[in-house]
């Protein structure tokens, strides 16, 4: 059994991960590493799936919308750079196979930003936070839910970092690469995992304590 929380306290304790394999950036649609990412990604049954956007930090910002799309395999991760690249058809159908698991977390709002790039129907997308609390587990960021998973912590020191950079830090990309890769990694554990649903108390206590 998982357990339903983690604290900080015992996220710290746990090792640092990262993605273990190839990171490959894609700022071209018409580049061979496009054309070897699209080869890639549909040879797979499951991949690991994130976006990453510009973080405004006052009102007058504006948002520039998705910046960064990872999609991840267990050996090779790609980081599509969507403001050069734009979402090219090939990309847009990976997005509508259903054959092709994309696992992510709250991927609904990442799927609407990259729907003002371009029109598609997404399918065979799987979003961990509705998926955890089948085994008993109530937490629901990435970092929380991969410590309780896979018992390892990952860093989100970049997370706020500025994606429309000309060029991505080693840790950025690493960052990117692991996001996406956690996802992958946690669902597969689940699926060969036994379910203990979290009960309506354990998921609503303060309905309850309301009604105590």
């Amino acid at each position: 059994m998982y357990k339903i929380s983690i604290s900080p306290e015992e996220i710290g304790a746990l090792e640092l991960a990262s993605f273990p394999g190839v990171i490959e950036v894609v700022d071209s649609a018409d580049s061979d590493a496009f054309h070897r990412a699209v080869r890639y990604l549909k040879r797979q049954k499951v991949v690991g799936f994130d976006t990453e956007t510009r973080p405004t930090f006052t009102p007058d910002q504006h948002s520039n919308g998705t910046a960064l799309l990872q999609l991840s395999g267990s050996e090779k991760a790609y980081l599509f750079r969507l403001k050069k690249t734009g979402l090219p058809r090939p990309l847009a159908a990976i997005l509508a196979n259903p054959s092709i698991l994309k696992v992510g977390a709250a991927t609904l709002d990442d799927v609407r930003g990259l729907q003002k790039l371009a029109k598609f129907q997404p399918k065979g997308f799987v979003d961990l936070q509705n998926m955890v609390w089948e085994y008993g587990i109530k937490d629901k960021s990435v970092k929380k839910m991969t410590a309780i998973i896979l018992g390892v912590k990952i860093s989100k020191a970049q997370q706020l970092s500025n994606w429309e950079a000309e060029h991505l830090s080693e840790s950025q990309l690493r960052y990117a690469a692991t996001d996406a890769w956690v996802c992958r990694e946690m669902y597969l554990k689940l699926i060969h995992s036994q379910k203990h649903p979290l009960t309506p108390e354990q998921l609503y206590p303060e309905r309850f304590q309301e009604n105590g």
